[in-house]
């Protein structure tokens, strides 16, 4: 077997080339087998040597790319609805706001950071993207059950909800350039992390 990275993970799409997820090389081999590629972009990430023909003697080969996108019938169109709403998860909300502290402005590893409600969940705020910030958990103590106003806090920047494109983005741990490409392609016109990534804020492989 020939590859680059095993950890390496593939962008599916649908067969309208929208993004739906990430997937390891051996969902994507299993895809391929099973027929459900309609087509593939990108480089090829992997070449998979399977079996051996027992008539020509010819091994067979899995060559897996980048991006792929997948045929079958799946509801997808919801996700690309303006009022979808992704999950809210730490991990995603982190990554949203650059590990940074909302407040101080200081980056801080994953572990020193926590979930903040702008406006506290004890003043009726609600767990959603557009009222939690990242905020170090220094800062996230002292600011307490108030809103940043009634602590004396300023919010460095607005909090927001991601499209299900940008989400997707934010579930990946290492995007190659095609794949970023792929998925700016999605993002809207205005979007803070198109904006980010076309700046330079985000390294591309």
């Amino acid at each position: 077997m020939m590859v680059m990275d095993l950890q390496q993970q593939v962008l599916r799409t649908d067969v309208a080339g929208m993004p739906l997820e990430w997937i390891g090389y051996q969902e994507a081999v299993r895809l391929i087998s099973l027929d459900q590629v309609s087509y593939s972009l990108g480089r090829t990430l992997y070449t998979i040597h399977g079996g051996i023909n027992a008539i020509s003697g010819e091994q067979s080969l899995v060559e897996v790319n980048a991006i792929i996108a997948t045929t079958g019938q799946h509801p997808h169109e919801h996700l690309f609805s303006e009022h979808y709403t992704p999950p809210l998860s730490n991990k995603a909300l982190f990554r949203r706001d650059q590990s940074l502290c909302l407040y101080c402005g200081e980056q801080f590893p994953n572990f020193l950071l926590s979930r903040d409600h702008v406006k506290p969940l004890s003043q009726g705020g609600l767990d959603k993207w557009v009222n939690v910030v990242t905020a170090c958990k220094r800062c996230n103590n002292y600011k307490a059950g108030r809103t940043p106003e009634q602590a004396g806090m300023q919010l460095l920047a607005i909090p927001f909800k991601p499209t299900h494109a940008e989400y997707v983005y934010l579930q990946g741990r290492k995007i190659l350039a095609d794949q970023m490409e792929f998925l700016l392609a999605h993002f809207p016109r205005n979007s803070v992390l198109r904006q980010r990534v076309e700046m330079g804020g985000e390294l591309l492989t």
